[in-house]
């Protein structure tokens, strides 16, 4: 662990706070009878008392569901591409013994009760989001963040839909030169980082001005370092609270 003498924190409240029981990762998932980013795993992250962290998707007919990867296959043994599927198509798909979640099953669960973070994968399709993100989210009176690696889509969101809150989700592997080009880009109002970088000096110089989460705790010793450096984690597993 590098020295708490970086470990700022931010100045202003956080309106996405989830308290000391942090994100659940996908929801609290373990085995095929709790599937990540399930209505079950976000039923028992609720239980826990848990924000939820999620991953969302765009179909082929501008409609929003809760799935991490770009096909089917890992989750589902079905080859079908989400974004280049209609939603009727992925109805017929089992995510356990479920269906694959859509935003508006995810929203009307939780009904605000725990906060959510809601993260972007764009898959090429930056220009549809922001119609679709509209719609969905319309009338939600609960706590919630969008965010993404794709620092394009905070920026859309910015200019399009500025009462959302927005996130840059940022890898240790990112050169200073490309970090500092989406942070500029995205210009974010909070950050989640790998918990690969957590303890460096650029993360504690960024939560001085915004809430910094960290993904994906899984090991006790990374939920203490993250107690120290971030204002959150993003876990599963053994990292949980």
């Amino acid at each position: 662990m590098r020295s708490s003498k970086f470990a700022t924190k931010a100045p202003a409240t956080d309106p996405l706070d989830p308290g000391p029981a942090g994100f659940a990762h996908r929801g609290v998932h373990y085995g095929a009878a709790f599937p990540e980013n399930s209505l079950i795993a976000f039923a028992a992250a609720l239980e826990f008392g848990a924000g939820i962290e999620c991953d969302l998707r765009l179909t082929a007919d501008d409609q929003i569901v809760v799935f991490h990867d770009a096909d089917a296959m890992r989750i589902c043994a079905s080859p079908l591409r989400i974004g280049q599927s209609r939603l009727e198509e992925l109805d017929r798909l089992r995510v356990g013994e479920g269906p694959i979640p859509t935003l508006a099953s995810l929203l009307a669960l939780v009904a605000g009760r725990v906060p959510l973070l809601l993260e972007v994968k764009v898959d090429g399709d930056i220009w549809r989001w922001a119609p679709a993100l509209r719609v969905a989210l319309k009338g939600y009176a609960g706590p919630f963040g969008v965010m993404s690696f794709d620092a394009r889509l905070p920026r859309l969101l910015k200019t399009n839909l500025p009462e959302i809150r927005r996130g840059l989700v940022v890898r240790d592997g990112l050169s200073p030169a490309k970090r500092w080009l989406a942070m500029r880009l995205a210009s974010p109002q909070f950050l989640a980082v790998d918990v690969a970088a957590i303890d460096k000096p650029w993360v504690a110089r960024a939560r001085g001005r915004m809430p910094v989460y960290s993904w994906t705790v899984r090991t006790p010793e990374q939920r203490q370092t993250v107690a120290v450096h971030a204002d959150a984690p993003i876990w599963e597993a053994d990292g949980r609270p």
